[in-house]
């Protein structure tokens, strides 16, 4: 991080034969050799379908039973929400959501 501050920062980087352009706006590019070869880069990686089923699972719960007490407080629909979102969180659990982390 203090590499940042230093003061040659923008003198190096105007030295540097790979640095091919840098405006306020953009990041800093690099030139790529140039083969005639388009490679597109690899798609994110963002998480299965059924790690975001129990995602969305828990999340509608603990929604549900925020207005379930908001608007009430309307019990039997709170420990409805929370049995949902036990649901949500063993589902998580069962599909080993966190392998699915980069």
């Amino acid at each position: 991080m203090a590499d940042q501050l230093r003061p040659s920062t923008m003198s190096e980087a105007a030295a540097d034969p790979a640095f091919i352009g840098h405006s306020p706006g953009d990041a800093r590019m690099l030139a790529r050799p140039a083969t005639g070869a388009v490679t597109p880069y690899p798609e994110p990686f963002h998480g299965r379908a059924v790690s975001w089923a129990a995602v969305t699972t828990v999340v509608t719960a603990f929604l549900i039973g925020g207005l379930a007490l908001v608007f009430g407080p309307t019990w039997w629909l709170f420990w409805v929400a929370t049995g949902l979102a036990a649901v949500g969180g063993l589902l998580a659990l069962a599909v080993n959501i966190f392998d699915d982390w980069y």
